[in-house]
């Protein structure tokens, strides 16, 4: 290897300037053997520049060349494989990953480690060395030692070493250099005189250093003789020193007794401080005016000054209660004893503010009562009383009474509640229950009325129907039986009533069957209470809404003023933070969480208006029974209603209970869509007179303005989408099932007809989800127009048609156009026979005739039979010119012409259809 490096540096790295210092015989890791020797050098100009080469033997391997050089800045990582293990194996990061094996593990060590030495000296990147041992990086490799030492200095690194303790000479020493070799004129030609000369002046200076220090001792043994009389001196300083401290013990020990009583007279002082902080403290906290403790025993819960009183006095008492007692004051009898008399006028005020209150509950409720004339001393309802009559009082204005005086009342204890609260629990429970408990009875009771005087004005305002109203108040509380029987009391109660919801001509209609009348016929769609459309004018249906809206609108204000009195009274849902709740034994502080408290709100409405949703339920099956059709006024008011509660609050109350009622009022609209769809499957027809519009469709004509009508701008638009086109197609499928079972009508005249009838409606109305069924009306309209103008008018030049009809099957054989004249069955003189028998007059009158037909056929209310004629006319036309055009390529120059020309056929049309 030596022999290589010296020839290696003699023959390429000398020429270019550069040292070889490292060197490693390596092959590429996994291919076929290949030597090559990896060679780290430096070059010898500055700056310098480190680099990788790779050298290869020639082909013909007589001498060595460059192959590929690296810079080794450009070198990012050496990664040694194993650290622990022997490893020939190592890679090298440049541009890419080289791979490389070496000869033997100590020359890819040895050559790790030249790596590394160039890399710190002459780098400011520093090369990651991955899987290296330390020691490696720290010395140089155990099988560089065995190389001689000039070959391992200028091979193996020695040139970098010479280089690491080598200094160079500063500026001082150059000029000191130059200014000496300048006194010597042969310092340069003759070394050995030079340096002779300087070892002779070295001499010199040596002697000169050894006389100047003899002649100092003289100075020495005097500075002696000073430090011993300076040490003299010190002694003298020491004993005069002890005597000083001697003096100063006796007065420290003094002043240590001294510091001893001020400490104990300190002391003394800070514990009276504490102990009068302690006694101010428990004054301060624990002490109760007198004015206040007279305003809890005895104070006047009537008067708005008693009631202040007792407000600040029961929030003092509260606040001495609660305060928080430092350790060991709980052990003094004088808290003890302000502990006994605190809780004493607690439960004294207690009672009193409970009794009080309840008596106010009951006054209160009571007064209301006897004003609306309701009451009675045994309980809250009055059997036997005329409830015409006070029923007839507030027909004229359908309000709900308000509590809003009871409310302002009652709100001037809402502290003392809180406080109640925060004190004795179960008696401010019971009080909430008392509160409950009365109120529930007065509401019950209104609103019991209220939705009497609704049903009134919805049932009619008449005598007659006043005085019916006691069985529809029946009917309606006994909803939940079976649909029989209630279809059964509604009939008889629609009998004898005389004009609930019409007049009594139209309620007779209703039992007429088999009625001409188109309209009495869709009432059986429009009305699943057996009522017809005719009977229910715009007038009794925007009544109902009215009423139905203001029974709404009556009942939210009052139900959003409850719950807002009862937040505010019983102190709920007031504490954004509430500390964890703690025990109490009647009278430690404890409050509910405010999901808690929203609970319990919930729960005080629910009991105070639990009859709100029977009674709002009732009312709307009336109004359902009544008119199905009401349940889309109702569907669109409650869904209003709905999103307004809940955009107040969605867990309310009155968000809960409209939200049920919705669901109830959907379900009825639900009713209402399947029963006119099964309506629409039992639709019978006539045998003996011609179908024309048929009353469902007529009936969804009706309903579809109605509905357009009513959720013009509602909130559960896509209800009635959904609705419209389950019925759509309920009407598609039923026009077709009655146009095949007609026997009068023919079928496409049925088709035609209502299907042109719904087009015209779907157009008008601009119902944006049914446009793909108004496209389906219009193509069933028009392909049943068609094939009905086909199939009528059929062939009215019948043996002319069948003549043709020989020619152009002759043509389709082979036969040309031209020589058609010339079958024996098909000549000119055979043609102009068969044009003979179709003169004008004869054509006019089979017109004439076909005319009376169509007519029959259609009815009047769709006015399609001159649309139909004119179709016709088109038709025959066409006939007409496809005679002309065979004449004229199958008889060419023959001068043969129909009887009659196409401004006659127009005439004859057009005379027709005038005098008819």
């Amino acid at each position: 290897m030596t022999a290589i490096k010296h020839a290696l540096q003699r023959d390429i790295f000398t020429p270019n300037d550069e040292r070889l210092l490292g060197i490693v015989n390596v092959c590429k890791a996994g291919k076929k053997k290949k030597n090559c020797f990896l060679c780290a050098t430096v070059t010898t100009e500055r700056p310098v520049q480190v680099k990788v080469v790779k050298v290869k033997k020639s082909d013909k391997g007589d001498f060595y060349k460059r192959q590929q050089t690296w810079e080794l800045r450009d070198l990012t990582e050496v990664d040694a494989k194993d650290a622990s293990k022997e490893n020939p194996e190592f890679d090298l990061h440049f541009d890419k990953v080289y791979r490389w094996l070496a000869s033997s593990t100590a020359e890819k060590n040895s050559f790790i480690s030249c790596i590394w030495k160039l890399n710190q000296r002459y780098l400011r990147k520093k090369v990651e060395f991955v899987n290296v041992s330390s020691q490696l990086l720290e010395e140089l490799p155990k099988a560089e030692e065995s190389v001689p030492s000039g070959e391992s200095q200028s091979v193996a690194g020695g040139d970098e070493d010479a280089l690491d303790e080598y200094q160079e000479l500063s500026t001082r020493e150059e000029q000191d250099i130059e200014s000496m070799m300048e006194m010597c004129e042969y310092a340069i030609s003759n070394a050995e005189a030079f340096a002779e000369q300087l070892s002779k002046e070295l001499q010199v200076l040596d002697g000169a250093n050894i006389q100047s220090i003899m002649a100092s001792e003289k100075q020495v043994n005097i500075l002696m003789q000073l430090l011993d009389e300076a040490l003299a001196e010190v002694d003298t300083i020491e004993g005069k020193l002890s005597s000083y401290e001697e003096m100063l013990q006796s007065v420290k020990e003094q002043m240590d007794q001294i510091s001893q009583s001020n400490r104990l007279i300190q002391i003394s002082n800070t514990n009276n401080g504490k102990l009068l902080d302690e006694i101010q403290f428990l004054v301060n906290y624990m002490d109760l005016s007198k004015g206040h403790i007279r305003a809890l025993q005895e104070g006047d819960l009537t008067s708005p000054k008693g009631i202040e009183a007792c407000i600040n006095a029961s929030e003092a008492l509260l606040q001495c209660m609660n305060v928080a007692l430092r350790p060991g004051h709980e052990k003094l009898m004088a808290v003890k004893q302000q502990q006994l008399l605190f809780a004493e006028l607690r439960d004294t005020f207690a009672r009193r503010l409970t009794n009080h209150l309840n008596n106010v509950f009951v006054h209160q409720v009571t007064d209301i009562l006897l004003l609306h004339g309701f009451y009675r001393s045994s309980c809250l309802s009055l059997p036997g009383h005329d409830q015409s009559s006070t029923l007839s009082q507030h027909t004229a204005d359908l309000t709900l009474p308000k509590h809003n005086p009871l409310h302002r009342d009652l709100l001037r204890y809402a502290k003392l509640m809180e406080w109640l609260k925060n004190t004795h629990r179960e008696k401010y429970e019971g009080l909430s229950r008392t509160y409950v408990d009365y109120m529930s009875r007065l509401y019950e009771r209104e609103i019991k009325d209220f939705f009497e005087v609704a049903k009134i004005k919805m049932a009619g305002t008449t005598k007659e129907a006043k005085g019916k109203f006691g069985e529809i108040h029946r009917l309606a509380a006994t909803l939940p039986r079976k649909e029989s029987a209630l279809k059964q009391e509604t009939e008889s109660l629609h009998g004898s009533s005389g004009k609930l919801t019409g007049s009594t001509s139209s309620l007779n209609k209703l039992t007429v069957q088999g009625s001409n009348s188109r309209r009495s016929q869709s009432s059986s769609l429009l009305d699943m209470g057996n009522m017809s459309a005719s009977d229910l004018d715009v007038a009794d249906r925007t009544k109902f809404d009215k009423i139905f809206e203001q029974v709404l609108s009556e009942l939210e204000p009052l139900c959003l003023a409850e719950q807002d009195f009862i937040s505010k009274f019983f102190k709920l849902q007031q504490h954004p933070t509430v500390p964890e709740p703690e025990e109490s034994d009647g009278g430690t502080p404890s409050r509910t969480p405010p999901q808690a408290e929203k609970d319990t709100v919930r729960l005080m409405m629910n009991k105070i208006f639990q009859s709100i949703e029977t009674e709002l339920n009732s009312l709307i099956s009336l109004g359902d029974k009544i008119d199905s059709f009401n349940s889309l006024y109702m569907l669109v008011k409650m869904s209003h209603h709905v999103w307004t509660a809940e955009n107040v609050d969605p867990a309310s109350f009155l968000s809960t209970t409209l939200g049920n009622v919705l669901v109830t009022v959907k379900r009825n609209f639900d009713k209402c869509i399947s029963g006119q769809i099964r309506q629409m499957e039992m639709e019978k027809i006539s045998k003996k007179s011609k179908v024309g519009i048929l009353s469902f469709v007529i009936g969804f004509e009706e309903f579809a303005e109605l509905a357009e009508t009513i959720f013009r701008s509602a909130e559960r638009r896509g209800d009635l989408d959904k609705a419209y086109v389950k019925l759509i197609r309920a009407v598609f499928m039923n026009v077709e099932k009655v146009a095949s079972e007609s026997q009068k009508t023919p079928r496409d005249v049925v088709m035609m007809e209502n299907f042109h009838h719904i087009f015209s409606t779907l157009s008008r109305l601009k119902i944006s989800c049914l446009d793909a069924e108004r496209r389906e009306a219009k193509h069933k309209y028009t392909d049943h127009l068609q094939s009905y103008v086909i199939n009528s008018l059929g062939q009215p030049l019948e043996k002319l048609n069948h003549f043709f009809e020989g020619v152009e099957a002759r043509v389709a054989q082979g036969v040309r156009e031209e020589e058609v004249s010339y079958q024996l069955a098909f000549n000119k003189q055979e043609l102009r026979k068969v044009i003979k028998e179709y003169p004008g007059k004869e054509v006019k009158k089979g017109l004439d005739n076909l005319y009376k037909k169509v007519d029959k056929h259609l009815c009047e209310e769709e006015s399609l039979l001159q649309v139909v004629w004119h179709s016709m006319q088109d038709e025959f036309i066409r006939q007409y010119k496809h005679f002309e055009d065979l004449i004229g390529r199958c008889y060419p120059g023959s001068g043969i012409t129909m009887e009659f020309t196409i401004q006659d056929m127009l005439e004859y049309f057009s005379s027709i259809a005038q005098s008819h």
